[in-house]
């Protein structure tokens, strides 16, 4: 996606050769028009699957997961990472580490959000080594429900995270993919 990789040159920053930080356009500051159109882009690829539901861990795939749900015309649902007082026992949780956070958090989905008739479509804002999504993958192959795809904004090919889950046979489509930060320089995948 052409619109991506230029706001990604425009605006992100190379914090090492593993992290490339996008929090002027995805993940804590958040450009509208750009999510639209990325919505857009995830619901052309994903429509023929008839996703019931998008799926998502808080916070950072909100806004692209609202956009990509919107443009199906499903709800979307987002793991929580902590289980507050209005959260019923019954509920699919996963332990998943975060690549950027450096901690071990867990994912929570109440279990009247996603049953077994449900058909889940995963969006994430970034994949690195892919903990998230696996965690997500998990709740929705416990919860019965069948899971149609995973949608990446940005994927970092570099990392094992979008490789792992394209090997498990789910179908994973990136936005864009960024094959090196070597040297303070993004290099996308053609």
């Amino acid at each position: 996606m052409e619109l991506l990789k230029q706001r990604i040159l425009e605006a992100g920053s190379v914090v090492s050769d593993q992290v490339v930080k996008l929090d002027a356009i995805l993940n804590h500051q958040v450009d509208p028009a750009l999510i639209k159109e990325m919505g857009r882009e995830f619901a052309r690829r994903f429509v023929e699957s008839s996703p019931t539901k998008v799926l998502t861990v808080e916070s950072s795939g909100i806004p692209l997961s609202f956009a990509v749900a919107s443009e199906l015309g499903v709800p979307f649902i987002f793991a929580r990472r902590k289980k507050s007082v209005t959260m019923g026992e019954d509920t699919y949780c996963e332990r998943v580490p975060s690549f950027t956070k450096g901690i071990v958090t867990d994912i929570m989905v109440s279990s009247q959000y996603i049953t077994a008739n449900d058909r889940i479509l995963i969006i994430d804002d970034i994949i690195a080594n892919g903990d998230a999504a696996r965690g997500l993958i998990r709740i929705v192959e416990r919860s019965g429900a069948e899971l149609v795809g995973v949608g990446i904004a940005v994927e970092k090919a570099f990392q094992a995270g979008g490789r792992a889950i394209r090997e498990q046979g789910i179908r994973t489509e990136s936005l864009v993919t960024i094959t090196s930060l070597d040297q303070g320089n993004i290099v996308f995948a053609e």
